[in-house]
């Protein structure tokens, strides 16, 4: 079973899609994909005269903004990834986190971030059905509250992390605009747990990067055996992007 995160920056990249059909072809364990899609969340918001926030790298999400994430990430994000991959011969099917309550969340303390959440539970059961009947999940990264019911913004590799750990998965891949974790400008390929602690910890892992490797590390934490980060190739070929295992490394 492997869990693939495709980031918003690389989603309109035809090969993506294409090098997860051929995966899926390949006969390489059942196959899981979850989504983000800020930019188009941005691209909407502005277009209805709301200027996005963020705090600490998250967007602030208010009840006015929920119809908008839904649109652009339940709408067209998700939509534009099944028609891309049906077009490679993958029988996908898109759902939300809200779909079956399959994402349930707590609210982030943060109250300047609003309707932001953290993933708890995962309704495994739910994508177990589709994956027995030959569907290729793909999943939009909003969430149920477990407290009050409502809609939750989640992070996409939050998600993507939370459930690979429901589903027992092998790998979780981030697939994003970078080649891997870059130590002085060369990929960095294999790295421990403890080692991208260290990055973090240090301040040498920034921006989108803290959130994949803590993401990453949680995933570990709950059972799925490794996480990968890099670009589209590394979905066919084994030795491409960064590997982060929970066995020491010397790098």
């Amino acid at each position: 079973m492997r869990v693939i995160k495709v980031g918003g920056r690389v989603q309109r990249d035809p090969s993506v899609y294409a090098a997860i059909a051929r995966a899926s072809r390949a006969g390489e364990g059942n196959l899981c994909v979850v989504h983000g899609g800020g930019d188009e969340v941005s691209s909407l918001q502005r277009l209805m005269g709301i200027e996005p926030a963020f705090v600490g790298g998250r967007r602030v999400t208010h009840s006015d903004d929920i119809d908008v994430l839904r649109m652009g990430l339940s709408g067209a994000s998700n939509k534009r990834i099944v028609a891309a991959l049906q077009d490679e011969g993958i029988r996908a099917v898109g759902i939300s986190g809200e779909d079956g309550a399959l994402i349930g969340a707590t609210r982030i303390a943060d109250t300047q971030l609003g309707l932001v959440g953290t993933p708890k539970q995962i309704n495994a059961g739910l994508l177990e059905v589709l994956l027995a009947a030959g569907y290729l999940p793909v999943i939009s990264p909003l969430g149920r509250s477990l407290d009050d019911g409502a809609a939750l913004n989640i992070n996409g590799d939050d998600a993507a992390a939370a459930i690979a750990g429901a589903l027992r998965a092998g790998e979780l891949l981030f697939v994003a605009d970078v080649p891997g974790v870059l130590a002085e400008g060369a990929v960095i390929r294999a790295l421990s747990a403890d080692g991208a602690e260290a990055l973090v910890r240090q301040g040498a892992a920034t921006g989108g990067m803290i959130a994949k490797l803590e993401a990453g590390l949680r995933a570990l934490a709950s059972g799925v055996q490794s996480v990968r980060i890099g670009a589209a190739e590394m979905l066919s070929d084994a030795s491409v992007g960064t590997t982060i295992t929970l066995t020491p490394s010397l790098v």
